[in-house]
């Protein structure tokens, strides 16, 4: 790059008799020697004939004279094996590039979308952000369970042994290298990496960090093709630097995150693959990244994951340094989040009490996405007299949810013309077959190869993003290709569920596919179905059929089917006797299957509007007959929904006494689940065994007192 000439003739440096008007050397002394070194001649500058500072008019050619100079002395430092001095340069070199990093940072990641990123619907993320929960450490053991039970979970877990610790914090210790950070869908992962790099590119913490890098999965998966080295593939994704030949990570500090490892589709192989030392030496993405984890590339540098827990196992415990999980928000956090969001506080508080009223609503407020679409769907329903019943359930919540956005959609783009509800549905269809084999699969990113096996024309996808603006997703500003997504993985299995329901109710069924949820639609009626939905569910041991059998059975009400009047097919059978699949859910929970199975079964019983079991139970604990409980002679279903009750009160217990409900083995064995979610447990008089205190053992995170 050459600095301008001025217009009238000037001799090149190279002919100047004198030195007067020429740029003077640049000396540097040489720490090991007494002596000057002249570095730079005049003949360094042949490529910059007139290169004096009054002569550029332009300041980013300014910027590219110096920055050239100082390429082709770091070049003749090391010609002349002046190593320690080319360092030092070659670090005045990379800080010429750290303000325009910072700047690309902070201008891209100072806003933020809620649901989905849409053009001007954005906000400021430093005005809304509210602090998440996270803690330190981590059993060691991956959680395979569906995420909705691992919400419940953390839910009803006593805040005893936990170590909190703030976002900006997690490279505090310095012998940490690599950090990995799990946590459910939408619980926060990716808003908390934005604010990281926010705050850091703002100048408000971990200045001492010299460069950062974010380097989402979702990107790196359209590059999976390629062959790079590390640098070439930080210039791609990060142009600021691209003059820079190489990252000194013994000289400053640098920190690459990389966002999303659930939503990898590379092998990452860590047995296998080659090892890389280079950063300028070429290979695949998947290559490059197993040996930036294993620290073979740019061992100095810090790593910070994140990922969906059933997920975390990809990474080598070895190479982990640190495990964090981000909770969510706290029932104080969820509070505030809707206060900030809702400027009417009246209106807040009436939503905070409805939310309240219904534990299963509640709980999932620990996902801050469920609490933007509970607060978008109560805000217009409390707020706006919009009328109908407010939701009490997923399923009513999820329902309205999708029919707002429809008149959102109707209201933008049908302004003047009558909306087509054909249209509609169609989209609807085509977004919910896409949710359905994308949940067998276990993904929550698409590809455009993904949306053509479900006949979705990637060139119309606009059409279905416009259907439901804030449900359906196209990223933006990627730098390979597109990718897509639901705004959540509770909307995809409850859009999953609508296409099974009313593909089955049409008998407009085109699946060919033999897989375990293709065989429902093979069933002769919606009663089969919904038996065989709650039998499927049960067969999975992670849970990961919960949320779409939940929903499932809530469409299957009337109530629900209304509000989805214009999107139900004209004909088709959609009867069935919904006493008869209440009974055989209870059946299913007379035969005592896991605690979180039968949990959710009691879910799905409130989804279905049934409450019968736990108004049973809940008369004994009304009457305060704790102590007669198991002189009544409890049946299976009737201590199940003890449980159920216990565990989803609204008062967590802080104490927990065995003999006021059953003092025997076996009412410990029933009630295990109520006594792990305790802080202190009292077993004082109570008939155990030695089998007992072998089930104790396995309880670490309470205080146990017992005689």
């Amino acid at each position: 790059m050459e600095g301008k000439r001025s217009y009238s003739p000037e001799p090149s440096c190279v002919s100047m008799k004198s030195d007067a008007s020429m740029i003077h050397p640049i000396y540097f002394r040489d720490r090991d020697s007494s002596t000057d070194v002249r570095v730079i001649s005049c003949m360094s500058f042949k490529y910059y004939p007139a290169c004096t500072e009054r002569e550029v008019e332009d300041e980013e050619d300014l910027h590219s004279v110096r920055d050239g100079a100082l390429k082709i002395t770091l070049h003749v430092l090391k010609n002349m094996n002046h190593t320690d001095l080319a360092n030092t340069l070659h670090n005045k070199l990379a800080s010429v590039y750290q303000p325009k990093l910072k700047s690309k940072l902070r201008e891209k990641f100072k806003r933020i979308n809620e649901g989905i990123s849409q053009h001007g619907s954005s906000a400021l993320l430093n005005e809304i952000y509210t602090e998440l929960y996270i803690t330190e450490g981590w059993s060691g053991d991956v959680n395979n369970e569906h995420e909705v039970r691992q919400i419940e979970a953390a839910s009803r877990r006593p805040a005893t042994q936990e170590k909190p610790i703030k976002c900006n914090e997690i490279f505090k210790d310095k012998s940490i290298r690599t950090v990995l950070t799990k946590g459910v869908a939408g619980i926060g992962k990716t808003v908390s990496v934005q604010k990281f790099i926010l705050d850091w590119a703002e100048g408000e913490v971990n200045q001492d960090v010299f460069f950062m890098f974010p380097l989402p999965f979702r990107e790196l998966n359209l590059m999976k093709q390629q062959n790079l080295s590390l640098m070439n593939l930080l210039h791609h994704f990060f142009p600021e630097i691209r003059k820079l030949e190489s990252i000194d990570c013994d000289s400053y500090k640098v920190v690459l995150i990389f966002d999303g490892l659930d939503e990898c589709r590379l092998p990452l192989n860590f047995q296998k693959n080659e090892i890389l030392c280079d950063v300028t030496e070429s290979a695949s993405v998947d290559v490059l990244l197993t040996n930036l984890i294993k620290g073979n590339l740019l061992p100095s540098a810090l790593l910070w994951i994140t990922t969906r827990p059933g997920a975390a196992n990809q990474i080598p415990p070895e190479c982990v340094d640190q495990v964090t999980e981000v909770r969510g928000f706290s029932d104080p956090q969820k509070e505030e989040y809707f206060r900030k969001r809702i400027s009417d506080q009246s209106l807040a508080d009436n939503i905070i009490t409805h939310l309240k009223s219904s534990r299963s609503l509640y709980i999932m407020c620990h996902i801050p996405v469920f609490c933007w679409i509970s607060s978008t769907v109560l805000e217009r329903m409390l707020g706006e007299a919009e009328g109908g019943e407010i939701p009490k359930t997923l399923t009513q919540m999820f329902t309205h949810f999708l029919i707002f956005q429809i008149k959102h959609k109707d209201q933008k783009y049908h302004q003047k013309c009558d909306p087509d509800p054909q249209q509609t549905r169609e989209s609807i269809m085509a977004l919910g077959k896409l949710a359905f084999h994308q949940l067998e699969k276990g993904n929550l990113i698409f590809y455009e190869e993904d949306l053509r096996e479900c006949g979705i024309d990637v060139r119309e996808v606009s059409v279905y993003s416009g259907v439901c603006t804030q449900i359906f997703r196209e990223e933006f500003g990627l730098h390979l290709g597109k990718v897509f997504s639901f705004v959540h993985l509770s909307v995809q299995e409850f859009l999953a569920a609508l296409y099974t329901f009313l593909s089955f109710i049409s008998r407009n069924v085109t699946e060919h596919q033999t897989s375990d949820l293709s065989d429902l639609f093979r069933k002769s009626n919606l009663s089969d179905l919904l038996r065989s939905s709650v039998d499927k569910a049960l067969h999975s041991e992670n849970g990961h059929l919960d949320l779409f059998l939940r929903f499932l059975l809530g469409l299957s009400l009337e109530t629900n089917q209304t509000l989805l009047r214009d999107l139900m097919p004209q004909t088709g059978s959609r009867s069935h006797s919904k006493q008869e699949t209440v009974e055989y859910i209870k059946e299913k929970i007379r035969e005592n299957p896991s605690p979180e199975k039968s949990i959710n079964l009691f879910h799905c019983l409130n989804e279905l509007n049934d409450h019968s079991l736990v108004q049973e139970v809940q008369t004994y604990l009304n009457r305060g007959v704790y102590s007669s409980l198991s002189d009544t002679r409890l049946s299976p279903a009737q201590w199940s929904a003890l449980v159920f009750v216990l565990l989803t009160s609204e008062q967590k217990l802080d104490v927990f006494d065995l003999s006021k409900y059953d003092p025997s083995h076996e009412g410990l064995l029933r009630l295990l689940p109520v006594v792990k979610t305790s802080r202190k447990a009292f077993l004082w008089e109570c008939n155990l065994t030695e089998e007992s205190s072998l089930h104790l053992q396995c309880i670490v995170s309470i205080e146990i007192n017992a005689i």
